[in-house]
């Protein structure tokens, strides 16, 4: 039994398996893929998470934060890049385990992934809906209190939850809906609307950049670390640096595992190697040339926001407008608002197209239904069904669940994500030392274990609470593979497929 769990998917039956009518179409270049990339990463991170981080956790230190977090990319990056270019079919991380660690862990970070696109999608629909009720506030305009926000939220000075006066989220819930639609529609379409929002966000990002630098005051970079550097804990224990009022870790550590979720779009890249036109070499051009790009950017756009503004005065719905509005500029208020839901709606196009490939590639297998979450449209070739039920989950979740929340939630399976194709790489190039690959990540093991490290610390730098979400999460996981996924995974139907072919066994009476 327990060899069945760890019985590994052969790199010979992964391409064998993108033939056939169920195959994506390969219609992405390297500029759609690094536009994919950099449409998921830049967006959230600094239009919305730069706020919390650095009001809650990091203080001005968030700039470190930036660089910690991107060196910890950096290294997972690496180790994408190798495998998406060996085995270039959908569903990321996933595909990548069963490959190397066997079934069992192939589950494990296939649920993993579903976690982590479901609530950063809902991180991000959260984000949006602040970021158009700041815009549609330019004008006098306003969404009644009732159906503005999440009923509930953490109250930072008290620990704990507490009203806000408010049913349930509703521009978060039109957005989600909008986006499911174009993703249906197919994934030509999304990437080219994509690659326009990415246009105007990143214009936005460098107008950032260059007027906020003539508004940032040094003063308020004093004192830079007001939480301290650290920020670690185990299980909600913390080990160094200072403790927030509900037990939680506070620092720049605690600050870069907050903002860690901002960096995954290079992950999202990796889920669309199956629609590359050439895998083997836009697919790593694709996730480093996005994941340099934006960790430079988030650098210089959290130094710009920490100048202008100081920490504990950084409104977390809407930090960089605000900051602008805070400097007098009312009018570049507007073109940032503007931009930051162009960029924001981008990473959540995104985020939604990754995540029912990841569903795709585990129905191939068997691990869950394949006639609804393998289904692909007959005329736009996407995977509708999946596709739809993203939708609704992400929009009820964005419309009563709080951004503090989700915000912590996402990053732990996100960097268990990263952990696991990190480690899976050394062990890649043990088991299958001979295979192609078109891409090698260089200086292994140095880089795949700095990766496992630096998560790894990032993780322990999450509240306690976050592990025990977690941790009910692969519970409930468990449930469905043993019930339905280990009895009808591609493995088992190939090891009954070969009991069946076996002799009989010859009677000698």
């Amino acid at each position: 039994m327990f060899e069945n769990l760890f019985a590994r998917k052969p790199l010979s039956l992964l391409l064998e398996e993108m033939e056939g009518e169920h195959r994506l179409r390969r219609v992405l270049g390297p500029v759609q893929l690094t536009s994919l990339g950099v449409g998921c990463i830049i967006g959230t991170g600094i239009f919305v998470l730069t706020g919390v981080a650095a009001h809650d956790k990091a203080g001005p230190a968030l700039i470190l934060s930036f660089v910690v977090a991107g060196l910890a990319c950096i290294c997972s990056a690496l180790c994408y890049a190798e495998f998406a270019a060996m085995a270039p079919v959908a569903g990321s991380a996933y595909t990548y385990a069963y490959a190397t660690l066997g079934e069992l862990f192939a589950w494990i970070i296939g649920w993993d992934l579903v976690l982590e696109y479901t609530v950063a999608s809902a991180t991000v629909a959260h984000g949006w809906s602040h970021y158009f009720q700041n815009f549609i506030g330019i004008f006098g305009l306003s969404i009644p209190l009732s159906i503005s926000r999440a009923p509930f939220d953490i109250i930072p000075e008290l620990g704990r939850l507490g009203p806000t006066g408010s049913v349930l989220d509703v521009p978060a819930i039109i957005i989600a809906c909008i986006v499911t639609c174009i993703l249906v529609v197919g994934i030509k379409e999304s990437a080219s609307f994509n690659t326009v929002m990415v246009g105007i966000k990143v214009a936005v990002v460098f107008f950032v950049i260059i007027v906020g630098a003539f508004y940032v005051h040094p003063a308020n970079w004093i004192p830079f670390a007001p939480y301290g550097l650290t920020g670690i804990s185990l299980f909600g224990h913390t080990l160094v640096g200072q403790t927030g009022h509900g037990g939680e870790p506070l620092g720049m550590l605690a600050g870069a595992a907050m903002i860690f979720f901002a960096y995954i779009g290079f992950d999202s890249v990796s889920t669309h190697s199956e629609e590359a036109k050439n895998p083997q070499r836009d697919v790593p051009i694709g996730i480093i040339v996005s994941l340099l790009l934006c960790t430079v950017l988030y650098i210089a756009v959290s130094a710009i926001l920490t100048g202008m503004v100081p920490y504990n005065k950084i409104d977390i719905d809407a930090p960089v407008a605000d900051a602008f509005r805070q400097a007098g500029l009312p009018g570049a208020q507007f073109v940032i608002a503007l931009g930051a839901l162009a960029g924001i709606t981008s990473v959540l196009l995104v985020l939604m197209l990754s995540q029912p490939r990841v569903f795709l590639a585990m129905a191939r297998d068997g691990m869950v239904p394949e006639s609804f979450f393998g289904a692909v449209h007959p005329k736009f070739r996407t995977p509708y069904k999946s596709t739809i039920l993203t939708g609704c989950v992400v929009g009820v979740l964005a419309a009563f669940v709080p951004l503090r929340i989700l915000a912590e939630l996402v990053n732990i399976g996100t960097l268990l994500a990263f952990v696991i194709v990190c480690a899976a790489v050394l062990i890649m190039r043990k088991t299958e030392p001979n295979a192609k690959r078109p891409f090698v990540c260089p200086m292994a093991p140095f880089v795949p274990i700095s990766g496992i490290l630096l998560c790894a610390l990032l993780m322990f730098s999450l509240p306690a609470e976050n592990w025990l979400r977690l941790i009910v999460w692969l519970l409930l996981g468990f449930f469905i593979y043993f019930f339905y996924g280990r009895h009808h995974s591609v493995m088992a139907r190939r090891r009954q497929k070969a009991q069946a072919d076996l002799p009989a066994p010859v009677s000698l009476n």
